[in-house]
């Protein structure tokens, strides 16, 4: 019986990280990015693919001209979960200076959620 529960256990283990592993994605693989709002981020990976990157406090220059991000990994490049996106918004004009995102949630957008999108939101 204990080892049935075992098998059982990670077999549920195995099949949850591959579910994560679907959602995760490589830096190398990111290509882009929008800012919808002051609190929302559109990732372009891959081809196909976009993520919303949800951020636990509005910056207000996100869509300020001259904006870009700074991404540093830390061990692996994998992003699976917002503690693994190392965010900074930076600017053309004060090289150094940037201000840390703070993550709250990272999801893969379904190809009818991209389609929705509006062009202005675009990756």
């Amino acid at each position: 019986m204990r080892i049935r529960l075992w098998a059982f256990a990670a077999a549920m283990l195995a099949a949850g990280a591959s579910a994560q592993a679907a959602d995760c994605f490589s830096m190398t693989d990111w290509h882009g990015w929008k800012a919808a709002s002051d609190d929302v981020l559109y990732l372009k990976v891959r081809l196909h693919d976009v993520y919303r990157v949800e951020l636990s406090e509005k910056e207000s220059f996100l869509k300020a001209p001259g904006m870009h991000l700074v991404s540093r990994a830390w061990g692996s490049e994998q992003v699976c979960n917002p503690i693994d996106l190392d965010l900074k918004l930076a600017d053309n004009f004060s090289p150094g200076l940037a201000t840390h995102l703070f993550i709250k949630s990272i999801t893969k957008l379904t190809p009818e959620e991209v389609k929705a999108l509006p062009k202005e939101d675009q990756p």
